[in-house]
């Protein structure tokens, strides 16, 4: 992703105005801010995620594709599964269309990521039947915090490791998908007139780290 001072993504300041901040712009200061060696929350470079967003072309598409409601890849089961594990590890994830984002990501991701994806989702699903008998849809917003605060915690134990790892990815999906957005990025002290030099720490973070 190159090397670029810090102190250049206040170039970047100038180039919005009180418009809306778009999907491509956002990737462009995320990955800017990356290189300059910012990190980001939950957010680790290796993961898929990051790959699509070097993609200005599927960034600029995304608006488009996404403002319509249709899903690309998921069915509406997952999507609305994932749409509620979103909301509650990172409230506000509905309003950035997080669920939405993501559908577009994966139907144009590796089969390996999909899979993975997939198969992630199937594993958190299956801790919340066996713990409240429920799909994630069907939680109280109390269940469900109890439900990610123990699986966050579940890499102590030798025997939840998969569960974990999975509740990793899907998080890291979530938090790149929700920091992309406007509304993400103005969480992290983006403004029209100002770039922040370093990203603020993930304040969603508490309970599910």
């Amino acid at each position: 992703m190159g090397t670029q001072n810090v102190n250049d993504l206040q170039i970047l300041s100038g180039n919005f105005t009180e418009r809306k901040l778009t999907r491509r712009e956002a990737a462009r200061i995320l990955l800017s801010g990356i290189a300059a060696g910012a990190a980001m929350p939950w957010g680790t470079q290796a993961h898929p995620i990051w790959k699509h967003f070097e993609d200005e072309h599927l960034m600029s598409y995304a608006e488009a594709a996404t403002a319509d409601g249709k899903l690309h890849f998921l069915n509406e089961q997952q999507f609305e599964s994932f749409a509620a594990m979103a909301e509650a590890i990172v409230p506000a994830s509905t309003k950035a269309n997080v669920a939405g984002f993501v559908d577009l990501l994966l139907s144009v991701d590796q089969e390996k990521n999909r899979k993975e994806f997939l198969n992630s989702l199937s594993a958190i699903e299956a801790e919340s039947k066996r713990k409240f008998n429920r799909q994630l849809i069907g939680l109280s917003v109390a269940e469900k915090d109890d439900l990610f605060s123990l699986i966050a915690m579940s890499h102590k134990m030798d025997s939840s490791q998969r569960l974990f790892s999975s509740f990793v990815n899907l998080r890291e999906w979530i938090s790149g998908a929700y920091y992309s957005s406007e509304i993400g990025m103005r969480e992290l002290g983006w403004t029209p007139d100002r770039v922040f030099a370093e990203f603020p720490g993930c304040s969603h973070a508490e309970g599910h780290g």
